[in-house]
């Protein structure tokens, strides 16, 4: 056997900022470096960030990846870091004459070898995922090359994202090829729960390809995606040998035996990939002797996040990172007294602290009692910024000059309110943060250019019923600290806010449930609907309510030209409203029983 020392750079690059990474790939290299490393992997498409997007349909952006991966071999070996190989992602282009259907400049989802100021071998991803968030046939062509470099006596092979994800490909060649160590960058999105899904892949991609297996996952928000990290090393076997932390850039750094190399052959060979094609094996040596035995450094198993304590985090790092990244300094907000706005506050302080985020206070002639009150006992709580605005003399204003009743009488108030958060976005700077839920906005119970006005929507993607099981959750963590919780004294929002009933409070005595089922049972339908993908009959056939079904299916189908308008918000589930659910606006086809 021989021994190896990996380090897994767990890290938050930023879309587009090549310099920064490669910056940042300088400085995690001579991290591993001071640790020992003899191997470090970066994430998939580490130089550019993931993901890029219709940028790398961008002649421009392709030329400066591939720059950038070159400069950085050079730099490594500039700052003396030369002799430890490094694996990292970038932009690369294939060689392919251009044709009809393929992406402009066939791009590659790539990995490259870094050793003594050279890139040494490439490859690029094989299986290109097109569900979901993904559309990676749009942007890429397919990798057909699987390298296998010998470290220090172990023959070493790299795999990208999705070939775990599939059946055959980079996973089944290396088998054949006789790999003892598989590393896989990857940039793999967070949903709830799929901390269980990923772990199970992993043990059983290992023990496939008959290897010890490191997978290194990106961490951080781009836009709507959150990245959360959960870096996994395995044995062969499938045993959890080493796991980084969720939700916060790490360095994981492990010890491995591994088996010698059985092969003495260099060069390429094709071989069948078990998924209908053929990829070709490129063996070559860095390191042909095992390293003298050292004593290993005891493996980093995280203590994990229990389901309710990882959706907020995420939540957290998807504020954080989205203000941050997109330059801003403070974040504003309506505050209700009611949960929506409660949690949103919550979440911004806990991103931010308190004294970067603003709360606008907007009592209107419906306004309760208590809705101010609670509205300004979080205040107190957290200590963010407030100020009270009222607006029914605003709307007495707008009534002078325009005749209105119903529902348009209700959304004009809302509509005062957007119209003030924004303009304080403007003269200030702050970022507009939306408060609406996705029970909200599935049914179009939000108004256009009102609550629904904002640059950002951190509870896009949460359930009202998950709104109160957060805000219980986050509440029964006063007083304690860490990365993602600030610590209050008390807890942060008012219990008023938690255990009252919902109202929108446009109109006397005005309640959610006027308009909507009880969130209990709508929520459930909702899931089924939007998450589960499920028709009329599948939902009757689950047990859901007959009529029950066919209303909430009109409400969800026909507010989705509300949703278009929506802000971004963070995806925690398996179907988000966004890049996840894409339906056409204009559309007469209707789910029936039948």
């Amino acid at each position: 056997m021989a021994q190896l020392r990996i380090a897994l750079a767990q890290s938050n690059p930023a879309v587009g900022d090549l310099a920064a990474n490669t910056d940042r790939l300088v400085e995690w290299t001579r991290r591993a470096a001071d640790r020992g490393a003899h191997l470090v992997v970066f994430t998939e498409m580490f130089l550019t960030g993931y993901p890029a997007e219709d940028l790398v349909l961008r002649t421009s952006f392709v030329e400066a990846s591939i720059s950038a991966i070159e400069e950085a071999a050079r730099r490594l070996d500039e700052a003396g870091l030369g002799e430890i190989p490094v694996v990292a992602g970038y932009v690369d282009r294939a060689n392919l004459a251009p044709r009809v259907g393929q992406p402009k400049g066939a791009p590659l989802d790539a990995a490259a070898l870094l050793h003594r100021g050279r890139v040494v071998v490439k490859t690029a991803k094989h299986h290109l995922p097109n569900y979901g968030v993904f559309d990676e046939y749009r942007y890429f062509v397919r990798g057909d090359r699987l390298p296998i470099f010998r470290l220090h006596g172990v023959d070493v092979a790299i795999a990208v994202c999705e070939d775990l994800w599939q059946e055959g490909g980079p996973v089944a060649v290396a088998a054949e090829a006789g790999a003892g160590l598989l590393v896989v960058p990857n940039a793999s999105p967070y949903e709830k729960e799929k901390d269980d899904v990923r772990l199970a892949l992993v043990a059983r991609r290992a023990r496939e390809a008959g290897c010890a297996l490191a997978y290194v996952n990106q961490v951080g928000g781009q836009d709507e995606l959150v990245f959360d990290g959960d870096s996994l090393v395995v044995s062969a076997s499938g045993e959890l040998i080493a796991r980084a932390a969720r939700f916060s850039e790490e360095l994981l750094v492990t010890d491995l035996e591994l088996p010698e190399a059985r092969y003495g052959g260099l060069g390429e060979f094709q071989v069948d990939a078990g998924d209908n094609s053929v990829i070709t094996v490129e063996r070559l040596e860095l390191s042909p002797r095992p390293l003298e035995p050292y004593e290993p450094e005891p493996p980093t198993l995280a203590e994990q996040l229990d389901d309710t304590a990882e959706i907020y985090s995420a939540l957290v790092l998807a504020v954080r990172d989205y203000v941050a990244k997109n330059g801003f300094e403070s974040v504003i907000l309506g505050l209700s007294g009611g949960i929506d706005s409660a949690l949103t506050a919550t979440i911004a302080s806990d991103a931010l602290g308190p004294d970067r985020v603003h709360a606008v206070l907007m009592p209107s002639r419906y306004s309760s009692d208590h809705s101010l009150s609670d509205a300004q006992e979080l205040v107190d709580r957290q200590g963010i910024n407030a100020h009270t605005v009222p607006i029914a003399d605003i709307v007495s204003g707008f009534e002078k000059e325009i005749e209105l009743s119903g529902l348009a009488a209700e959304n004009l108030q809302a509509r005062v309110r957007g119209m003030l958060l924004m303009s304080l976005s403007n003269q200030h700077g702050h970022l507009v943060l939306t408060t609406g839920n996705k029970s909200e906005l599935a049914t179009g119970y939000s108004t256009l250019y009102g609550d629904s006005a904002g640059g950002f929507a951190p509870i896009k993607d949460v359930l009202k019923t998950l709104v109160w099981e957060l805000s219980r959750w986050r509440n029964a963590q006063a007083g304690r600290s860490g990365e993602f919780l600030h610590p209050f004294a008390v807890p942060p929002i008012p219990e008023n806010s938690i255990e009252k009933e919902p109202s929108a409070e446009l109109r006397p005595d005005q309640r959610d449930t006027d308009s909507l089922p009880e969130y209990g049972v709508l929520d459930r339908l909702l899931g089924d609907y939007v998450e589960r993908d499920m028709g009329s009959a599948e939902l009757i056939a689950a047990g859901h309510d007959p009529a029950l079904v066919a209303r909430v299916i009109r409400l969800v189908d026909l507010a989705e030209y509300k949703r278009r308008q929506y802000p971004p918000g963070p995806k925690i589930t398996p179907k988000n409203f966004g890049r996840d659910r894409r339906l056409p606006i204009t559309n007469r086809w209707r789910e029936t029983a039948g």
